[in-house]
């Protein structure tokens, strides 16, 4: 390794990517296992087991997940500045697997979900951050990276509701939450054992943040951040309602019975995962050829088409909730609804997450990032508050209005993307004059 922990050429690599992408990909699989294998039964707990009432518990979901991305922003800071990344992994990773078991037991149900809170602080924007210290600037399977780590997130998502889900809803909900703590170790087992195959890490000191901030982090790339955590927030608004008034939806409005067996709602939501993982390679292939025939779209292009899918993905269950009338839809509303939204979901959260990445000074990556998360906070507010509604509106007015924020959304994120690509133009720019972290000493250093 060099002094900035970058691969060197030579390194052997594990599916054509650093090793190191494996492990984190690895890593992040299980853990997002346990998140949504939790966060797949929290819901029905609440208002089926605790008897909360529903307009109290969507409240308290959307609380729970706005915070679950609040604390990264402090997380990424003390990661950057104090703990390292490695080690705020490891933290992180450790109070949320106590966090998980926690809820297995019935008193502890704010303390459970605090903990698991404040460890995805701490774990989660130190993660991702590493991907780019594991490739050169110039590497070409750089861009690629983060869609690929994000099958790993959806992996771990889909496997999540069909064994969690499907052990809490028939078995007892306390073996659901337990096995989503046995992910989390997982893990973090993973992670320690990989650690050789990760980059060497620096943190940041005093002077070099001064610099950093001085040479890489205008006031305009700050602004332009600040205007997509706008536009992202709508966005979140209405694509959180998938965990709550969509899933309280497959329990009520639709027909789950298919030959004669009733498929358990919780495994609706392995859906989005599912085609998360077959969907990515032909995207991925398809932007490949447009970026050969020099048409491939901006990052903010990509969001906005993004948002206008999940538009209409919200637009079929207005839809099917109007020719419902008093009675249930078919079950392949559901599926289709899965699939349009995912196909959004692609175009936009992972280029989301790519895009403030690439936008981060070279030692505030977990800072950085955590502000991405921050705009998962403010939209996990937004849906919770939206999913307040739910019992108030007709199902198909719901729905629309869900499909209104995404609109919005995509009008939004056009609206910046112009600004969005001269900063990235300027910052290029930049990036080539001055020398890289590669080519400099450890003395410079």
């Amino acid at each position: 390794m060099t002094a900035t922990g970058r691969a060197k050429d030579t390194e052997p690599t594990w599916f054509g990517q650093p090793r190191g992408l494996t492990v984190l990909f690895l890593t992040n699989m299980w853990e997002q296992f346990s998140y949504y294998g939790m966060r797949a039964l929290l819901v029905y707990y609440m208002t089926l087991e605790l008897l909360i009432e529903q307009g109290m518990s969507s409240f308290i979901y959307g609380t729970y997940t706005a915070m679950a991305y609040f604390t990264p922003i402090f997380g990424g800071i003390i990661a950057d500045r104090w703990l390292g990344k490695r080690r705020a992994v490891i933290i992180g990773g450790s109070i949320m697997a106590l966090g998980h078991f926690f809820m297995t037991f019935e008193p502890l149900l704010y303390v459970a979900l605090g903990a698991i809170a404040l460890g995805n602080g701490f774990f989660l924007p130190s993660l991702p951050s590493q991907i780019n210290d594991l490739y050169k600037a110039d590497d070409p399977r750089r861009p690629w990276a983060y869609n690929v780590y994000y099958v790993g997130v959806n992996i771990g998502g889909f496997l999540a509701p069909l064994i969690c889900g499907t052990l809490g809803e028939f078995y007892g909900w306390h073996y659901g939450f337990g096995v989503a703590g046995v992910g989390m170790v997982i893990g973090l087992m993973i992670y320690i054992w990989g650690g050789k195959y990760l980059p060497e890490e620096r943190r940041v000191l005093p002077s070099d943040a001064e610099s950093a901030s001085r040479d890489n982090f205008d006031r305009r790339t700050i602004l332009l951040l600040g205007a997509l955590i706008g536009a992202v927030t709508l966005f979140r608004g209405a694509y959180e309602q998938v965990g709550n008034t969509v899933a309280l939806w497959a329990n009520e409005g639709v027909d789950r019975l298919a030959g004669g067996f009733e498929i358990p709602m919780t495994w609706f939501q392995s859906l989005n995962p599912l085609f998360v993982i077959v969907f990515t390679p032909f995207l991925l292939a398809h932007w490949r050829r447009q970026a050969e025939a020099g048409k491939e779209k901006s990052p903010l292009q990509k969001m906005a088409i993004g948002a206008l899918v999940v538009a209409a993905a919200y637009l079929m269950l207005a839809l099917a909730a109007a020719l419902q009338g008093d009675g249930q839809a078919s079950w392949l509303w559901l599926v289709g609804f899965f699939l349009v939204l995912t196909t959004g979901e692609l175009y936009i959260l992972p280029n989301g997450l790519g895009l403030f990445a690439r936008l981060a000074p070279p030692r505030f990556g977990a800072s950085t990032v955590a502000s991405w998360f921050f705009a998962i906070f403010t939209g996990s507010l937004a849906g919770g508050f939206v999913g307040s509604f739910w019992n108030d509106l007709p199902s198909a007015i719901f729905f629309s209005l869900l499909a209104g924020l995404a609109v919005a959304a995509a009008g939004f994120l056009k609206l910046l993307d112009h600004p969005l690509r001269r900063v990235i133009a300027e910052r290029s720019g930049l990036d080539a004059a001055r020398p890289g972290p590669a080519e400099r000493t450890e003395a410079q250093l």
